[in-house]
């Protein structure tokens, strides 16, 4: 029996985690090879069959404020994770996004058990980031070998001497067909007026105060602007509806709010009916780009996060939108700290409502994006190189 463990945090991270399971345990049974994975992930990581040593869903924040309350947790979960390294030793680990969880438990692994292999798949985007003079967590030090979802990752991580290979993105295993506009705007009940605009603010707790509140009064505003405008707030966690909705109260915002599981559901109907999405910055930037949906991205935290972020760590980032990473400019509006305001969100989002040029120019870059990110199989390609190393021909 070969044991993995794999360890991600954050609700990507299980959506992926969960994904990759999946493709694990079918290259398992292929090969033959009986498979038992323990996890440090979330729900979906469970429902495809791995072993939950503990939910880290709930313990992403960006930002050194923002993630002050969760120092105490994550410690707590940190010395669950070493006693139980130390009695129940994996022949393998995957280590998933979340750097500062896995980073430490990287090291621990690859210090205590160094004939172990370790894997980062999904790693860091320290290829699009600068902090200081320095680009690097120094994943090669404890990595046997890095499974980049991005072009640019796999020559960043290769050009510092690590063994890498680029399996391309996850997210093309999953977009799969959407319905026809028309099919999708008629099981959503959309007359034949009216436009959809979705809100996509936070996956973090920390989003819902940044991000929400200035998102639900631009949505007010363009519906006061737009005519027969439908809005529609997708919860990313149990536990988000509510502050979803008290936040379209505040901002006199009529809206639909979906909670998580709803969101899932129904993501292609709303993604092939909509004409723009307010929305964070990160993957959910991917999905709806390859899902042909325009969008503004914004993103903020606290003033003391920015000031030490720009003044005393000297980050440096060109852009903040995965998308507008990967294809090297700003093909997407991207709203940052004070720049998230109302105001602007209006003023972005109307030519891409209201602009045929506007739209053209966004879906066609997005078809660029789509060559960039690789071929589907993906998550087959990755399970296929990790088992190779618990089980080489």
């Amino acid at each position: 029996m070969s044991h993995l463990l794999i360890s991600t945090g954050e609700v990507s991270g299980d959506l992926q985690g969960s994904l990759l399971i999946d493709a694990l345990l079918k290259e398992a049974a292929e090969r033959g090879i009986p498979l038992q994975i323990s996890a440090l992930g979330g729900p979906r990581m469970e429902q495809s069959g791995a072993e939950l040593l503990a939910d880290t869903a709930p313990l992403g924040a960006i930002g050194l404020w923002e993630a002050v309350p969760l120092v105490l947790p994550t410690l707590l979960l940190q010395r669950r994770a070493r006693r139980w390294l130390a009695n129940h030793p994996p022949d393998g680990v995957v280590l998933i996004d979340y750097v500062g969880g896995n980073t430490p438990l990287g090291r621990r692994v690859k210090r205590d058990n160094p004939e172990v292999p370790v894997f980062y798949y999904i790693a860091p985007q320290e290829w699009a980031f600068r902090i200081g003079s320095g680009r690097s967590t120094r994943l090669i030090d404890f990595c046997d070998q890095i499974l980049a979802i991005f072009p640019e990752e796999a020559r960043f991580y290769r050009a510092q001497g690590a063994c890498v290979e680029w399996v391309g993105h996850p997210l093309l295993d999953t977009i799969g067909d959407l319905p026809s506009r028309h099919e999708a705007r008629s099981a959503l009940g959309l007359g034949e007026h009216e436009r959809l605009l979705l809100v996509l603010p936070a996956s973090r707790r920390q989003e819902l105060r940044w991000l929400l509140p200035p998102m639900a009064q631009a949505a007010a505003q363009l519906q006061q602007q737009v005519s027969g405008l439908k809005v529609v707030l997708s919860a990313a966690q149990p536990g988000f509806e509510l502050p979803l909705q008290q936040a379209c109260e505040a901002a006199g915002l009529d809206a639909t709010v979906l909670s998580a599981h709803e969101a899932d559901e129904q993501r292609p109907q709303l993604c092939a009916a909509a004409d723009l999405a307010l929305t964070k910055s990160g993957t959910v930037n991917l999905e709806l780009a390859l899902r042909g949906v325009p969008q503004v991205v914004g993103y903020r935290v606290s003033n003391l996060t920015a000031y030490i972020a720009k003044n005393l760590l000297r980050f440096q980032v060109d852009h903040i939108s995965p998308v507008n990473l990967v294809l090297g400019e700003r093909l997407l509006p991207e709203l940052l700290q004070q720049e998230l305001s109302v105001e602007n969100l209006v003023a972005q989002a109307l030519p891409l409502l209201n602009d045929p040029g506007s739209q053209r120019r966004v879906v066609e870059g997005y078809g660029r994006l789509r060559q960039a990110l690789g071929e589907p199989g993906v998550t087959r390609r990755a399970a296929r190189r990790i088992l190779d190393a618990l089980a080489p021909a």
